[in-house]
């Protein structure tokens, strides 16, 4: 006896056109940075593999390489500034990377994180750790328009810091360290420089 299989309906699939999947890609390709717009460490988690070291000195250079992008942007500024700190509290007390490091890194990252305590008013005495939370706080602050709450965590800081955020200039001494941390971050490949875990 003949079996009679029920017609299912036909489905063509139509591939698109090519400019049409270029730009469906691009937008893919480009969401995640989007997301990072307001955040200049961008996404150090992500380019970290998960690990906030790594991703920070990954975006070094670009954080960092030239800090006058983040002139008029006092909450960027901020950011940048407190990503500076835990990059050179993390070389100087974390063991994945203090032990090995290039002396002429650590010195790079004390020159910097000097220079930009001067550039924003901040005393030299100031913990790292609590520098690093007070404008991480302040750049939440000033990103949500509460620049008076930014002052209040920012008052460690000489007054008027927040205007000297926002006229950030190119800095050469946290330049110079942002090479550096890439630097370091490469060496690690030969054994004996920047080697986290996973790396």
């Amino acid at each position: 006896m003949e079996t009679h299989w029920p017609e299912l309906p036909c489905y063509v699939f139509h591939m698109p056109s090519r400019p049409a999947l270029l730009a469906v890609l691009a937008s893919l390709a480009l969401a995640p940075l989007a997301a990072c717009t307001n955040d200049p460490s961008g996404g150090d988690y992500l380019l970290g593999a998960g690990d906030p070291l790594r991703g920070a000195a990954v975006n070094a250079e670009r954080l960092l390489g030239d800090t006058s992008r983040w002139h008029g942007d006092p909450a960027g500024a901020a950011l940048a500034a407190a990503q500076l700190e835990f990059l050179a509290r993390s070389f100087e007390d974390d063991p994945r990377v203090s032990i090995t490091a290039d002396f002429g890194t650590l010195h790079a990252l004390r020159m910097a994180r000097f220079e930009m305590r001067r550039q924003i008013g901040m005393p030299t005495s100031v913990p790292g750790e609590v520098a690093e939370q007070r404008l991480r706080l302040a750049s939440q602050a000033l990103r949500t328009g509460s620049t008076a709450q930014a002052e209040a965590l920012l008052d460690l800081c000489h007054p008027g810091v927040i205007q000297r955020l926002s006229d950030m200039p190119r800095l050469p001494r946290v330049a110079e360290a942002a090479g550096v941390v890439s630097t370091e971050l490469w060496r690690g490949g030969a054994g004996r420089g920047f080697r986290l875990s996973g790396g």
